[in-house]
């Protein structure tokens, strides 16, 4: 009696929880953390890119231009368009892609600000 007193104890608190509005919880997060479907890393989408029609890299690269000068906040956007992937010892940059293969940190954003700054810039419709 005592084994079936036990077994419906246990299967109606089962029941329970899965007729709750809200999911179990550990602490203060859910038991089970679901994405809903569609959705994307927020880091994989560039920090310069708007929404709407897609941008060419220089478009987002001179956007980049508009947050001052020497800040972490524009290789922070330069990062977004084009992810840095340090080197050792890089060569020397002969185009924008290049500067992603530099570790320092200010090596990279004085590449970048040269590139951006040399590509031209078109007028605005």
């Amino acid at each position: 009696m005592r084994m079936i007193l036990a077994v419906a104890a246990v299967l109606y608190s089962a029941s329970a929880f899965a007729q709750a509005d809200k999911p179990p919880m550990v602490g203060d997060k859910p038991l089970v953390q679901v994405k809903p479907k569609g959705t994307k890393e927020a880091a994989a989408k560039p920090a310069a890119a708007p929404k709407g029609k897609p941008q060419s890299v220089a478009v987002r690269l001179q956007a980049c231009l508009e947050i001052d000068d020497g800040t972490k906040d524009r290789l922070n956007c330069y990062d977004g368009v084009m992810p840095p992937a340090p080197k050792p010892k890089p060569a020397k940059a002969k185009g924008y892609a290049d500067c992603r293969f530099f570790k320092e940190e200010d090596e990279r954003l004085t590449c970048y600000n040269g590139f951006a700054e040399s590509i031209p810039k078109l007028p605005k419709n």
